[in-house]
């Protein structure tokens, strides 16, 4: 029989499709165990959600520490002495026992004191990559049990959680054990840019809302684990916030970025991989401009961009208009920002000159930080609000580079929708839009884009319902309203990305 699912606490912000996923999964009304698997990076609020779900659940809670085979296994035992109510600690002598026991608490032949002998049972095994690294024959040990528990009855709805993105994907990857064994594979990612504007308490101000996402993303424990609630009360409070917090060497933010490096498992050389990402901070976006920047050749950065994109610091984005062609975007923003701001002027911040550094990186943080970091907030926008402007719900989001031979150019588009065709229907393009953070846009950007569209229209593309788009955070010119006005063409400033205001224009 189907438990009635719990409700996701009040003080658990956001987070409704992650925590409808986890109780379903948890409340499973079959006999047999059931596998999950939940990964993100540190600081998305993993441990919160799981301690709640635990809470309005019930169930076996465990978050490992880094700590030898021999401690990590009297911390289990421990931990599962305590909810079992055993007045002594357990002493396992092997994982292979203590996992036999964990399972066995599910089978009703040891069930918990006040818990329904019919009811599934959760157990959550936090950061479990640092089990599996003190020791390795762990998912082995827990691929035997799950398979039991697939012939015999079983209760168990075991949750592994953990924060190293390798390791978490290698789980039920390829040829290991746990591979097609899991019925949950959840990534906890960072808050969206609206939803972190209204955890942050900036929502009114989309100005100032776009600022401080571009710097720390949507990562919930920078406000309050990190910088106990200090806001920027309005924009003009901006500067001087960001002196005190991030480039401040007594904040917790002032090394973060290595920190988020440092903690990833597959990642020794840091020197290396700072100056890959470097690299892509800078705009050397591409495979071939990364390895110009740091000295190798093409083929000797593979691993390296491998891991970050493992490790889900770095993505790779495919050109939507040119196959085979790809650039490189970091995923962190506080990565760029340290990067672009930070890395370059490391001992000036160490000595407390915080002021003079941030006065003198406007321009580096519009053209390396803020600017990227707003054409990826536009396509977020047209992925999710925006659609209800399009033509059509289908089609990929994203960017790309159309060629005009006859000019001699190459015309950037920032923000794309396109749907591929199939058999003799042609690939159809839905929207074209260019972004700019620092720049009043006007009638150029929007000719530069009608350019693209009879360029795309003349290699076989059906461009009939192909509206065009500028994303401005610093304003349109009257010029530019007025043609918009004609064309139908959308303008979409800060107001309308956040949802203050509806868009100029229409589209086909």
């Amino acid at each position: 029989m189907q438990q009635p699912r719990p409700a996701k606490p009040s003080r658990v912000f956001d987070r409704g499709a992650e925590w409808d996923a986890l109780t379903a999964f948890a409340n499973r009304p079959v006999p047999h165990a059931a596998l999950g698997v939940l990964s993100g990076r540190r600081r998305m609020g993993k441990t919160y959600l799981l301690r709640a779900l635990v809470e309005q659940c019930g169930g076996f809670y465990f978050g490992a520490t880094d700590a030898t085979e021999a401690e990590s296994l009297r911390q289990f035992s421990a931990a599962l002495a305590e909810h079992v109510g055993s007045p002594v600690p357990f002493s396992f002598a092997s994982w292979d026992d203590a996992v036999t026991y964990l399972f066995g608490l599910s089978t009703g032949a040891r069930t918990p004191g006040g818990q329904a002998p019919d009811s599934p049972f959760l157990a959550v095994i936090d950061e479990f990559p640092y089990l599996v690294r003190a020791a390795p024959e762990l998912p082995s040990l827990i691929q035997r049990a799950i398979d039991r528990g697939q012939v015999e009855e079983s209760r168990m709805r075991l949750l592994l959680c953990g924060s190293a993105m390798s390791v978490m994907g290698g789980l039920l990857a390829s040829s290991a054990p746990l591979r097609g064994r899991a019925q949950l594979e959840l990534v906890v990612r960072p808050f969206g840019y609206r939803a972190a504007a209204d955890f942050w308490g900036v929502a009114t101000d989309p100005a100032l809302a776009a600022r401080l996402h571009a710097v720390l993303g949507g990562t919930p424990a920078y406000r309050r684990q990190f910088l106990a609630d200090d806001v920027p009360a309005d924009l003009d409070g901006f500067d001087e916030w960001i002196c005190r917090t991030v480039l401040s060497p007594f904040s917790p933010l002032f090394r973060e970025a290595r920190y988020l490096l440092a903690e990833e498992a597959d990642i020794r050389d840091t020197a290396l991989y700072h100056s890959v990402l470097a690299a892509v901070a800078q705009g050397n976006t591409t495979r071939g401009g990364i390895a110009s920047y740091i000295g190798r050749k093409s083929v000797d950065i593979s691993h390296p961009l491998n891991v970050l994109e493992d490790s889900h610091l770095l993505m790779r984005e495919a050109d939507i208009f040119r196959a085979g062609k790809s650039q490189y975007r970091i995923t962190e923003p506080l990565i760029t920002f340290y990067e672009a701001v930070m890395r370059p002027a490391w001992a000036r911040l160490e000595a407390g000159q915080a002021a003079e550094v941030w006065a003198q990186a406007g321009q580096r943080f519009a053209a390396q930080v803020a600017g990227p970091h707003f054409e990826a907030m536009c396509r977020e926008y047209v992925l999710g609000p925006g659609r209800t402007l399009l033509s059509t719900s289908l089609g990929e989001v994203g960017s790309g580079v159309v060629t005009d031979t006859k000019e001699r150019r190459q015309i950037q588009v920032d923000v794309a929708v396109v749907e591929q065709g199939s058999g003799a229907n042609r690939p159809s393009v839905a929207l074209l839009g260019e972004a700019k953070w620092g720049t009043v846009m006007g009638v150029n950007h929007l000719e530069r884009l009608a350019r693209a569209r009879e360029l795309l229209a003349g290699r076989g593309m059906d461009t009939s319902h192909c509206g065009l788009a500028c994303f401005s955070a610093a304003g349109f010119s009257e010029a530019l309203r007025a043609e918009a006005t004609r064309s139908g063409a959308l303008l979409i400033g800060l107001d309308e990305l956040y949802g203050r205001s509806m868009p100029t224009g229409f589209l086909p």
